[in-house]
């Protein structure tokens, strides 16, 4: 494991798990250069051990890693921390995809890459990350005479699911949900437009940016996963078109 030091602590550090040294070290100075601090690792097993180490604000790692694959690393994370992760591979192959996408990364980039590609990339998914509002200083007291609140226009709720913009919180029946920041964007949309039937390519350039075509499978394995965790009968498909909120009866 490398970390490195670098001025802007202010920046998301990344952890950068890859290992093929001449790709690992070419992409650490990339992003360097862009201002982000960097830990680097060359194995599965030494990349868990960094993210304990560093606990990092965005993990990028390749699928095909010794001892402990990008996959298998993935799903290990992801069972203690929502933390957006970016997978790179060199490979195309459908089952490859899929399988990254369904052990939890937020999205995956092709090698090989231009760095300011990666970089957009890296940042788009960091713009996902909610950031809790800033508190009142102080509530005005409350008297006898005073009317009760309204409702918070802040809270979606549907039929169970209760959704709160201003906390970020997702509920359940009162259960609370964690969600990684693009399955909480991709929700997001959907209670914005409850029995709106919102098209995949919609959905991509909304949640993950894409103004062109894109691989539509990212959308189709997030909400996948967003079924998954909030309710299967929750998001119906619409065949041909993509995917819409259903409405409580």
């Amino acid at each position: 494991m490398t970390p490195a030091t670098h001025p802007a602590a202010a920046q998301p550090h990344i952890l950068l798990v890859e290992d093929d040294e001449v790709i690992r070290e070419a992409t650490r100075m990339a992003l360097e250069r862009y201002g982000f601090p960097v830990t680097t690792a060359a194995d599965g097993l030494e990349g868990l051990e960094a993210f304990h180490a560093v606990r990092p604000d965005l993990l990028l790692l390749d699928v095909m890693l010794p001892l402990l694959d990008g996959v298998g690393l993935c799903r290990r994370i992801r069972e203690e921390s929502q933390l957006p992760i970016l997978m790179m591979s060199a490979r195309t192959d459908p089952v490859d995809v899929v399988s990254g996408l369904e052990a939890g990364a937020d999205d995956y980039v092709v090698k090989p890459f231009e760095s300011a590609v990666l970089v957009a990339r890296i940042r788009t998914v960091l713009r996902r990350i909610p950031v809790a509002p800033t508190p009142p200083s102080e509530a005005p007291p409350t008297t006898p005479s005073s009317p009760p609140a309204p409702p918070s226009p802040t809270v979606r709720s549907f039929d169970g699911l209760r959704v709160d913009t201003d906390s970020m919180e997702v509920r359940v029946d009162g259960r609370l949900v964690p969600l990684t920041p693009t399955e909480l964007r991709l929700l997001l949309e959907f209670t914005a437009a409850p029995g709106i039937v919102l098209e995949r390519s919609t959905l991509l350039e909304r949640v993950w940016d894409y103004e062109w075509g894109a691989d539509t499978r990212v959308v189709d394995v997030h909400v996948q996963r967003l079924r998954a965790k909030i309710g299967s009968g929750r998001i119906e498909t619409v065949r041909g078109f993509g995917y819409k909120l259903r409405r409580p009866a």
